[in-house]
This record gives structure tokens, sequence and C-alpha cells, in this order.
């Protein structure tokens, strides 16, 4: 599998796609037309190169996801509000209001996530410090608790309807990538049959940051309530910044170690993908089409292929053991001798086959013919001694 380094969401009724600075948002319109959005988003690493650098990259790339994320799940949505058709072009002072409205979501968004799963598990592994007075034990329970908040929430989420389909959307996003990485052409029926799981995955990176925040809580060890509620917060960003090394890793690595790794969050995507129909997986690709040359990347792939298997032979026959200008001389001519050996045997064996041939021919004749009976008899004596000669001399 070749890592194309595309990343996409699912959103309602239809399929995000990120490639580089470009991300397209393919939507299924009540009319059933699929509509497309291409833009351009401004990486803020380019300005600052310090979000170049490992983690820091991490902690850039989930803000952006986040902020990526509202304004294509807005996008989306803008087509099924009862009241758009009635709407006239928007002005500016409304556009405003808009991205302010964004932002305040963003932030709420966040908010609201960091409180659910690093400062609601605090509070509740904090009631069982009646009962003991291990810090290993209760930051343990903690980091269990944050688990089975995060799962029981997955769960809870899937049973609404609308997000059973956001989740099918999710299937036909990774079955596409999939099937782009694998080196298909992205058709329905190449889409089809490919797996719904994905390392790269946004569920994956979630339940990482579950896990790697038990582990930063275990070395770090504040004494109080309080300090321990700030530390959650302020570690948000680390422990973002390390997943995203991880789940970038996972993408480019087929290592045993980090494949088992990997398998809670390809298990957790049991949860949040699902399978998609056709016009679900159609949906997808268009997004990819519109963001991604597939065709040259395929192409691209083809063509190291064969480069690589030159490469090889080429690394074998280095191996070979070299030999001396006279043992090389000595084997040229030993090649050269039996060579002449095989053309004079060959050259007796021809003379043979072609004294066998007279003889042959000759008995055909004279069954054919009654002619001269004496004649053919002489040819036949003469073609038979020929024959024998040539036995005596083997």
């Amino acid at each position: 599998m070749k890592p194309s380094g595309i990343g996409g969401m699912a959103v309602i009724e239809g399929v995000m796609m990120k490639n580089k600075d470009e991300y397209a948002i393919a939507v299924r319109k009540p009319n059933n037309e699929i509509t497309v959005d291409k833009k351009k988003h401004k990486d803020f690493g380019e300005k600052v190169k310090l979000f170049k650098l490992p983690i820091f990259r991490g902690i850039l790339a989930f803000v952006d996801s986040m902020v990526i994320g509202v304004k294509v799940l807005n996008f989306s949505a803008s087509f099924f509000d009862e009241e758009e058709e009635s709407k006239k072009p928007k002005k500016e002072s409304s556009e405003k209001v808009n991205a302010l409205l964004m932002v305040l979501a963003v932030i709420a968004s966040f908010a609201i996530s960091v409180f659910l799963f690093m400062v609601l598990p605090v509070f509740i592994s904090d009631v069982f410090t009646r009962w003991t007075d291990s810090d290993f034990l209760i930051l343990l329970l903690e980091g269990l608790i944050r688990v089975t908040i995060f799962i029981a929430y997955v769960i809870a989420a899937s049973q609404m309807k609308e997000i059973k389909r956001v989740f099918m959307y999710h299937g036909a996003e990774h079955k596409t990538i999939n099937c782009l990485e694998n080196g298909f052409e992205l058709t329905v029926e190449n889409v089809k049959w490919q797996s719904k799981a994905h390392k790269r995955c946004g569920t994956s990176f979630m339940l990482l940051i579950m896990f790697i925040s038990l582990v930063f809580f275990m070395i770090f060890r504040p004494e109080t309530l309080v300090l321990r509620i700030v530390s959650r917060v302020l570690f948000v960003p680390i422990i973002a910044g390390v997943s995203y090394e991880f789940i970038r890793l996972a993408g480019k690595s087929d290592n045993i170690i980090v494949n088992i790794i990997s398998k809670p969050g390809l298990w957790m995507q049991a949860l949040t993908t699902k399978e998609p129909d056709d016009d679900m997986i159609e949906v997808a690709i268009k997004s990819v089409d519109t963001i991604f040359d597939w065709r040259g990347f395929l192409e691209t792939e083809e063509s190291e292929e064969p480069g690589k298997q030159i490469q090889a032979r080429e690394d074998k026959a280095e191996e070979k053991p070299k030999v001396s200008a006279s043992e090389a001389n000595k084997d040229s001519q030993a090649k050269k001798n039996h060579k002449v050996k095989k053309a004079n045997k060959t050259s007796e064996t021809n003379k043979k086959d072609i004294a066998s041939n007279e003889y042959a021919a000759t008995s055909e004749i004279s069954e054919a013919s009654s002619a001269n009976d004496y004649e053919e008899d002489d040819e036949i004596l003469r073609a038979l001694d020929k024959y024998l000669d040539f036995s005596e001399d083997d």
C-alpha cells in the first residue's frame, strides 16, 4: 500500500477530501444532484516555522481539523435547511456574523470535548479517593473512565438516524482512499470491496489521545484536584501532537509494533464506519477527483514497480562471488572445448541420421515399385552398409 497523503471527513450527505492545501466537499443534494465545492486552506505553519516541527505540527493539525470540520459541516447542512431557497444573497455584514459564529462554534466544540473527555473523568475518579490512597489506582481508573466515556459517546451517537448515514459516508471515505492506495482505479465496483478501516482515521486519533493521556498523567501527578484539572486542559495540545505523530507514522509503516498499537483504533472504527451504498461511494470518488490526480498517482506507482524489480536483480547480480582473470580464462576455454565436442558429436549424429533416412527412403522406393529388382537390392545393400559403418565408428 502506497500512502496518498489524502485525508477525509464524512459530512451530512457528503464527503470532504483534503490534499495538501486544498480540500473539496462533495454533497448529494435532495434533488439527487452532486455538488462540489473546492477551497484552499491557508496553512499557518507556512508563516510560523515552529509548526512544521514534530509535535507542534500535530497541534496545528488538531486545530485545523476542528476549523475545517465546522466549515464543511455548515456547508453540507445548508442544502438541507428548509429556509435555504428563500434566502437572499448574503451581505458583507452577514458574512462577518457567520464568521464570528463559526469561531464561537469551534471554541464551544473544543470546550465541550475537553470537559467531557478530560475534566469529567477527573471528577468521577476523585470520588474513589475515599476508598484508596493509591495515586496509581486513581490515575488508572481515570484513564479507564475516559476511554469508557468516549466509547459510550460513540455508541450513543451511532443510534441516531442522521449519524448512521454520516457513518455510512465515513465508510465510503475510507473505502475510496483504500482503493486508491491499494493501486486500483476509482470506480464504484473497485471501491465496494475495499476495507472500511484505515489507520489514519480520526476515530483512531481520538482513541489514541485517550490512551496517551493515561501515560502522560501517570508521569505528571499534581497533588490537588484543581491542579489536576488544569493540567488536563493544558496537556491536551501536547497529547494531540504526540498522537498525530503516531497516526502519521502508522499511515506509512507496516511495522508489527505499529500495527499492534493501531489495532484498538481499527476495532473502534467498526462503530464509526458503516457499509455505504453506491450513491455514497460515487460522492466520495467525486470529492477525490476534484483535488487529486489519482490517475497520475496510479501511473507513478506502476512505473516504480518495474524499477524496483530491476534494482533487485542488479543487487542480486552484485552479490555473485568475483573470480580472478586466470580462472575466468580457464572457464572460458573449457566452455569452448565443450562446445567443439558437442558440435562434433552433433555432426556425427547428423551423418548417422542422414544414412538412416537414406536407407528408409530406399526401402520405401523398393516397396512402391517392382521394376528392376536387382538394381533396387543393390541400392538397399549400399545404404545398409553405409549405416552399419557409422554404427561401428560409434
